[in-house]
């Protein structure tokens, strides 16, 4: 059974070291306002909406090298001139940049929060435009050229400090030990279609057509053990379906092929077999 084709991200729940550090670059380089905040909590978004929630580690060790967890999360601004508002406070905040791709489906912009959590920050293509060949989507890696990108927004006028209404979360990218027993989580069980495969290692899924609500990949971290609790990363992921009954089928779905389920927040949070944490809800 496919999960319903209007799932979307809901947001990302984080585990950072140092809050008022993390505030500040979610708030000030990102351009995310914040909605609220309290017991070592904090939840940021757009107008009103909830897109990073982060929860300080008071005794925070350093992830492991080679484990697997969160590879990033990403931000979908609704049009090239909000990408390029969001390079230009990036650039103005001399925060360094990880790396920029065209994808065909979209442009992104990739940088690290200040626990090295992967951001990407991108802007899709119309659906007419995406590449296809002879198996289906055929999503690449090409170049973005980012000086253009800052000329076209520039000579506009100030920049904005804050990110463009209608910026909501696109997708996750996690990392996994196993690509196939992923498979069978996120399609077999919580019902993601699959939308390209990139064999041996990376595999992407979607609700409803999208080029992916879901990256998974073993790039060094094959056979690799789950990423600790006491280090900064992702607490867990929310999926929202447009309604209860869409969530109750998808949460029978996933009970049917034997996946603990907890009670969490008005929803059901499972965890796919390399440890990571997703959440489904209804809105």
């Amino acid at each position: 059974m496919s999960i319903d084709a209007g799932t979307a991200v809901g947001g990302v729940h984080l585990r950072v070291s140092d809050l008022e550090r993390s505030l500040a670059f979610y708030e000030h380089v990102l351009g995310l306002d914040v909605l609220s905040r309290g017991d070592g909590r904090a939840v940021l978004g757009v107008n009103g909406r909830a897109l990073v929630t982060l929860r300080v580690l008071p005794n925070a060790v350093p992830r492991p090298r080679h484990t697997t967890g969160l590879y990033h999360f990403a931000i979908l601004v609704p049009d090239r001139a909000a990408l390029g508002h969001a390079l230009a406070r990036m650039v103005a905040a001399r925060w360094p940049l990880q790396g920029a791709s065209d994808h065909g489906v979209s442009e992104a912009i990739y940088l690290g929060d200040p626990d090295g959590l992967g951001i990407e920050v991108y802007r899709d293509r119309a659906r007419a435009e995406w590449p296809h060949d002879a198996e289906g989507l055929a999503m690449v890696t090409e170049p973005l050229d980012l000086r253009a990108l800052l000329d076209e927004v520039l000579p506009a006028g100030e920049v904005p400090a804050k990110v463009a209404p209608g910026t909501r979360m696109g997708h996750v990218h996690l990392q996994v030990r196993d690509l196939d027993e992923a498979e069978r989580f996120y399609h077999g069980a919580l019902g993601f279609d699959v939308m390209q495969r990139m064999r041996p290692s990376a595999l992407f899924v979607s609700a409803g057509g999208y080029h992916h609500h879901v990256g998974l990949n073993t790039w060094g971290v094959a056979g690799a053990p789950a990423q600790p609790d006491t280090a900064p990363g992702l607490d867990y992921v929310e999926f929202v379906l447009p309604t209860a009954a869409a969530l109750e089928r998808t949460r029978g779905a996933i009970a049917a092929r034997q996946v603990a389920l907890e009670a969490r927040d008005g929803g059901w949070l499972a965890r796919d077999p390399s440890s990571n944490a997703v959440l489904v809800t209804a809105a």
